[in-house]
């Protein structure tokens, strides 16, 4: 099977579907790598760099999408890539397809197996998710301090505080990957920080695992409480698959202070506040009701290198086995890899995908084969 790595084209997205060490792995089980020219400077990685993995460096992204039989990329596919894919490819990358229906039906339209990095699910983890959540957590918090600065419009309020004068309060919607990163980096800035969490048993973890923080029952009171406290709101909501669910109204963003910031890592899924849009590294803020809103969709793309070691880190497993053995007999091996088909054969396959846009959906798992 040909593996084709393009070049990213969403706005400001600097990571890439591979390292050259995870291409040199492919290469010697016998795979033929393409990279489009150019597709990992973004994250500091030549040409040469892939060329000595043995990949071979083409100069189009056209021609890795028509030689390619397994297209690896990060981001969800622009306009340009999807009026390049065909039926019969398989597509690996993130999706994110319950936030946006136009592309759903486009993707559906191509006959293009897509397969979503964050609805692969083994137990009760999405692995391929886990890294881009760590990195968002832990950037959200960063993020945030900038923010609250006054010369950056925020109320002036440093989170670690200093003797004498009380910290910053930081409260974090969801106990999942993203806000225990998230409270690991607040605590460690010294914040007063507030994890709410709707699961017992995992706030029974998170009281043993995060010592600095607390923990509270996630409800439309307990936020209603806290909201005037707080200096920034962090929303880490996450349902696989389906559109985030809208926990933080207009309404009770106005009784936070002017100059407060929320930061919606959920905004991939649509957000978890009612107010979020999607913005871009170029320009990731925007007011609403005094509230300074960090939405950015593609959090992780602002530390590129990183990220794309940690995302090729999880990823290579499944590149390899759908490499030699093809959909199906990677589906026959890893089980969980039938889960992260979100469309086939130009039928939506996930159903969480399907509520939220309300497309009927295929039988999903063995029976697609």
């Amino acid at each position: 099977m040909i593996v084709g790595i393009p070049k990213e084209i969403k706005k400001q997205e600097c990571r890439v579907g591979m390292v050259p060490l995870g291409v040199r792995q492919l290469v010697r089980r016998g795979a033929e790598v393409l990279v489009e020219s150019g597709a990992g400077l973004g994250s500091d990685y030549l040409d040469k760099e892939f060329v000595d993995a043995g990949a071979t460096v083409v100069s189009t992204a056209a021609e890795v999408f028509k030689r390619a039989d397994l297209i690896v990329k990060v981001k969800e596919p622009q306009a340009s890539e999807l009026a390049m894919l065909r039926a019969g490819q398989i597509l690996f990358t993130y999706l994110h397809l319950a936030a946006d229906r136009e592309l759903t039906e486009k993707l559906i339209a191509t006959g293009v197996s897509g397969i979503a990095y964050e609805t692969v699910q083994v137990g009760h983890r999405l692995p391929l998710l886990e890294p881009m959540s760590e990195v968002a957590g832990r950037m959200s918090v960063m993020v945030g301090a900038y923010f609250l600065a006054k010369h950056e419009g925020g109320r002036g309020t440093l989170l670690g505080g200093v003797p004498g004068v009380l910290p910053g309060r930081v409260t974090i919607i969801g106990g999942g990957t993203s806000g225990v990163n998230a409270a690991k980096v607040a605590t460690g800035m010294g914040a007063e920080t507030t994890i709410l969490e709707l699961d017992s048993e995992r706030m029974i973890w998170l009281d043993t695992a995060m010592p600095h923080a607390r923990t509270l029952y996630s409800s439309e009171g307990a936020l209603m409480d806290l909201l005037p406290r707080t200096d920034l709101l962090i929303g880490a909501v996450l349902v696989p698959g389906a559109k985030a669910p809208k926990l933080v109204t207009r309404e009770m963003l106005r009784g936070m202070r002017q100059g407060t910031v929320l930061v919606d890592i959920a905004v991939d899924q649509g957000g978890c506040v009612e107010t979020t849009r999607p913005t871009t590294h170029e320009k990731p803020i925007f007011e609403e009701e005094g509230v300074i809103h960090y939405c950015v969709a593609n959090m992780p793309g602002a530390y590129a290198r990183t990220s794309t070691q940690a995302l090729t880190n999880v990823t290579l497993p499944y590149v390899q086995l759908l490499a030699m053995e093809g959909l199906q007999g990677a589906c026959a091996q890893r089980p969980e890899l039938l889960g992260g088909i979100n469309c086939m054969d130009g039928k939506l396959t996930c159903r969480e995908v399907g509520e939220a846009h309300g497309i009927e959906t295929v039988l999903t798992g063995i029976e697609l084969f």
